[in-house]
């Protein structure tokens, strides 16, 4: 069956009829039409088959477009199809568009990839604890990896030399002292023989740990701070004055204490109206930033005891929030959004109502752990029960948060530590590495920058906080402020052998003397004790009678107690 198209107009490429335009199955003019033959000479055609010079023909757009620039944004001096010529679909593209130009964001973080240590370089047989809380349960320093573990009669964490790989002996000595479960631990940033743990029977223990692996438990703590009256959930360590550590606990209180003297220096009694979830600090340690169950976000000067900025709800879910401070000062949150979303958030905490950046994640009920290396400017984001660590690239650039890549394993994640930086191998790369805890194990997971130069990259390993502190804690209290002192880790880091940490406990007497004339000891009169301690002697001889007629009642009714019984039976 012969079919006849009208003939195109030579000058304007129209035909004398419009119904090439219309019609779906009628190709463009001057284009040969070449129908499907069926069996039956007068069998309509199924199909038109168009020549495959025009097969890979872009579709038309959804808006109405000349030359792949929309009409409305068409650069100046583009060309423009001349008049009568059909529009979108034949036209080429003039100028390439933006989108084009731009494919891909520059980063030399973007390829950055995990990866698990083999099987012989994990921690095996490790009973990790299943005690219900949103703490890390590790912590990893250069020469110690921490874990809270199961413990009967109270709490207890086991401390490993990074070395001692394999299976861990049932009988491995434990950090036990605590009369309940753990509940945090955390190591000194500038003493990596020196760990703090919190606990829910109110106390914080502050222990040695020698280099050498101890044959018993080590039960004495080197100073026990106490100032809390209900359980301790968060500890953490000043990040530039010695001895100084922060605690948080369920009684909404902030106390920080200087561990060289066992004294309570500051106390945030009045700022938190509920449970807080996070307490972080800022690179100088100069401002905290705490997360709270009310749904506030505080940014708060610890010396002035003044909150300098707040932001009710940034996420407005109901679950708990996360938040650190940047290098630059922002703030980086975690948190859920009003259907169980998982979100995370910049924001500047000078202008704490519109947040930089907001992005939507996924849908999970496992709290986001942040952990953030300053000197990459990533965050990476680990769940309590997820099987993945994704990490993002904070920048000065739209979106500001830049999704990097998904680290994914088959097991869920019951904990985990970060090692500081300080601890990596920089001659294969290494610009993260992660201690996961497993129901039985603690693997490491290694986060490299592939490179095809043995030699070190200096734009991976800037300078790093070393661990020599810039400020002494009385300095710090006084108010003054200092940047971690750096380092360069060129020729790797060593760690430092162990230094003990001395307690020296300050005489109250000493601080706040009498109002009276002062006397030496030697000048006090020696029979001025003699009376306090003839009284002192005779309450003990006292409380013996006392116990020894209470022993003699107690056995009479012992005797009574028995005869009844017998005349019973």
């Amino acid at each position: 069956m012969a079919m006849s198209l009208p003939s195109p107009c030579p000058v304007s490429g129209r035909s004398d009829s419009p119904q090439h335009l219309q019609h779906p199955h009628i190709p463009a003019p001057g284009l040969p039409l070449l129908p499907d033959v069926g069996s039956g000479p007068h069998q309509a055609p199924s199909r038109i088959i168009i020549p495959s010079c025009h097969l890979s023909v872009p579709r038309l757009p959804a808006v109405p477009r000349v030359g792949g620039v929309s009409r409305s944004s068409r650069p100046e001096g583009t060309e423009t199809p001349p008049s009568g010529a059909r529009v979108g679909r034949w036209w080429p593209d003039p100028v390439p568009s933006a989108m084009s130009r731009r494919v891909v964001r520059q980063s030399k973080f973007r390829h950055v990839f995990g990866q698990p240590v083999k099987a012989d370089q994990m921690y095996e047989d490790i009973r990790v604890s299943k005690v219900t809380c949103d703490s890390s349960f590790c912590a990893v320093n250069p020469k110690f990896v921490a874990i809270i573990v199961e413990s009967g009669g109270g709490g207890a964490f086991i401390v490993l030399p990074l070395a001692k790989t394999g299976r861990v002996d049932k009988n491995h000595p434990l950090v036990t002292g605590h009369t309940a479960p753990v509940l945090d631990i955390d190591w000194c940033p500038h003493n990596d023989n020196v760990i703090a743990s919190a606990s829910e029977d109110t106390t914080v223990m502050v222990w040695q740990i020698p280099d050498y692996v101890p044959v018993r438990n080590i039960t004495e703590p080197v100073v026990t701070l106490e100032g809390h009256s209900k359980r301790v959930s968060i500890i953490s360590w000043h990040p530039t004055a010695r001895n100084v550590l922060l605690s948080a606990g369920c009684d909404n209180l902030v106390i920080l204490w200087n561990v060289g003297t066992g004294e309570m220096l500051l106390a945030l009694d009045d700022m938190h109206t509920d449970l807080i979830y996070n307490v972080g600090w800022n690179r100088n340690g100069s401002l905290l930033v705490t997360t709270c169950k009310d749904k506030k976000v505080r940014v708060i000067d610890p010396r002035k005891q003044q909150i300098i900025a707040e932001r009710f709800a940034p996420h407005e879910g109901l679950r708990p929030v996360r938040a650190i401070f940047t290098r630059e000062g922002h703030i980086f949150t975690t948190g859920f959004t009003r259907m169980s979303q998982r979100e995370l958030g910049l924001w500047d905490p000078n202008n704490f109502e519109e947040p930089i950046a907001l992005q939507e994640m996924d849908t999970s009920n496992g709290v986001l752990l942040p952990f953030y290396d300053a000197d990459s400017s990533i965050v990476y984001l680990c769940g309590k029960g997820d099987s993945s660590i994704r990490y993002f690239e904070i920048t000065d650039e739209a979106p500001y948060v830049h999704y990097l890549n998904t680290y994914s394993s088959k097991e869920p994640q019951r904990g985990m530590g970060f090692m500081p930086k300080r601890g990596l191998d920089v001659s294969k790369c290494e610009i993260a590495r992660f201690f996961k805890l497993h129901e039985r194990k603690c693997e490491p997971i290694v986060m490299t920058v592939p490179r095809k130069s043995d030699l070190f990259q200096d734009d991976l390993y800037p300078d790093t906080p070393g661990p020599e502190p810039a400020l002494e804690a009385d300095e710090w209290l006084s108010g003054k402020d200092a940047e971690p002192i750096l380092i360069s880790l060129r020729d790797g880091y060593v760690p430092i052998k162990n230094r003990e940490l001395k307690v020296v406990k300050k005489n109250i007497l000493d601080s706040k003397p009498p109002p009276g004339p002062r006397r030496s000891h030697s000048t006090c009169d020696s029979d001025f004790s003699q009376p306090a301690l003839e009284e002192v002697l005779e309450e003990i001889r006292a409380l013996k009678e006392t116990v020894q007629a209470q022993e003699k009642r107690i056995s009479d009714l012992e005797n009574k107690l028995g005869q009844f019984t017998n005349g019973t039976d």
